[in-house]
């Protein structure tokens, strides 16, 4: 980053204005005060100090989390306990970024049986979890039964549980696969028992990226689509980015935009996690990106995505001490403890994280720690009661 350019921010002494010119001085005040801003005035903030940036972003935090309090008074940031669960790693989009997935012929090929899906939901409920992340590979032979008798499966069994599933790539795959609509097979999902959808998939919203990395998955248009079809029908859903490999900044705000415009549309989606590609045992020869460019990165998503109302943390990719770091650099949640993580962890990321991890890294920074389900509704009563 040049770092040229500077901003005086409101309430603040520490940065000296004769650094300012008038254009970003405006900006920066456009963005403290809480206003849309454009593609172009996105890269320019882009340029600014990591603090400032940081510190603009936390501002907006605070705009969209103005009732996120205690009742004493405390910030919340909240997080969540769920088990990710890969029910397949048999694919056959073979994207050059992904290390987790295999071909039906692979010695290490599987596909998940009810007994251990049963055991890890159990599981995860021991450990006060109250939701399971669900996603696997394209699995060219299950059928639409395998998945509906899957979920029903699961819904009658553990009806406290939500199934947070399968990615707008695997319903792109269904759809090609099952022969039907989009509408009817994300209707008969949801009956069987799927709760609300993941925005896994998502990598960069521009063809041109996907074109290099994936090209033969759902490309931008299809995952959104997939995302549209699903806020209609009520069902609330995530948004996603993988980025730090080919693509430019350019690329990323056009991918900010895309999801700002879908969220302008149907308000579905819940919260955005975006995270930097994870290279190792992979296919894609790319540099990887460092903690200054994420958060950098998270926080021109809080700022940009101005009506999304929560941003996660990817202390999975990053690290316990930047996970934390990011909760001032526009994030208010710090995501799950993720009991069971299968898919960056194959390509060489291996942070972990329980409960009582979480609550210290929060209370660190001086927030009240909260557990909330994937609606971002509080489920800890006894802690806030306490």
């Amino acid at each position: 980053m040049s770092g040229q350019a500077r901003c005086l921010l409101p309430g603040s002494d520490y940065i000296p204005r004769v650094d300012s010119d008038a254009t970003t001085e405006a900006l920066c005040q456009k963005v403290w005060a809480g206003e849309r801003i454009t593609g172009d005035e996105a890269a320019r903030l882009y340029e600014l100090p990591l603090s400032q940036i940081g510190a603009l972003a936390d501002r907006r935090r605070r705009l969209a989390k103005a009732d996120a309090y205690d009742g004493r008074g405390n910030e919340i940031a909240t997080y969540n306990i769920d088990r990710n669960i890969n029910y397949t790693n048999v694919c056959n989009v073979y994207c050059k970024f992904c290390a987790f997935y295999r071909t039906e012929k692979q010695d290490d090929s599987y596909v998940i049986t009810r007994a251990e899906i049963d055991q890890k939901i159990e599981e995860t409920i021991a450990l006060g979890g109250t939701q399971i992340l669900m996603q696997g590979g394209h699995h060219p032979k299950l059928d639409k039964q395998w998945y509906l008798e899957l979920l029903s499966h699961i819904r009658d069994k553990f009806p406290q549980i939500n199934i947070h599933a399968f990615s707008p790539s695997e319903f792109i795959h269904f759809r090609d696969v099952f022969g039907e609509s989009l509408e009817t097979l994300i209707r008969d999902f949801r009956e069987a028992g799927l709760g609300s959808i993941p925005g896994g998939g998502g990598e960069i919203l521009v063809d041109e990226v996907r074109q290099r990395i994936s090209p033969l998955k759902a490309m931008s248009d299809d995952w959104l689509e997939v995302m549209a079809v699903a806020h209609k029908l009520g069902m609330a859903s995530t948004a996603t980015m993988m980025f730090g490999h080919v693509e430019s900044l350019g690329h990323r705000i056009e991918h900010l935009e895309r999801v700002r415009r879908q969220q302008d549309e149907t308000g579905g989606f819940t919260a955005f996690i975006a995270w930097t590609f994870q290279g190792e045992n992979t296919k894609l020869k790319a540099p990887t990106v460092g903690a200054n460019e994420y958060l950098r990165m998270q926080a021109l998503s809080r700022i940009y995505l101005d009506n999304v109302p929560n941003i996660q943390s990817s202390w999975v990719t990053q690290g316990l001490e930047i996970g934390q770091v990011a909760l001032q650099y526009g994030a208010n949640d710090l995501g799950s403890i993720m009991i069971e993580e299968n898919v960056v962890s194959e390509a060489g990321t291996t942070f972990q994280m329980g409960v009582a991890d979480m609550r210290r890294l929060i209370e660190g920074i001086g927030y009240e720690p909260r557990q909330r389900d994937n609606w971002y509704r509080l489920v800890d009563v006894q802690a806030a009661a306490a």
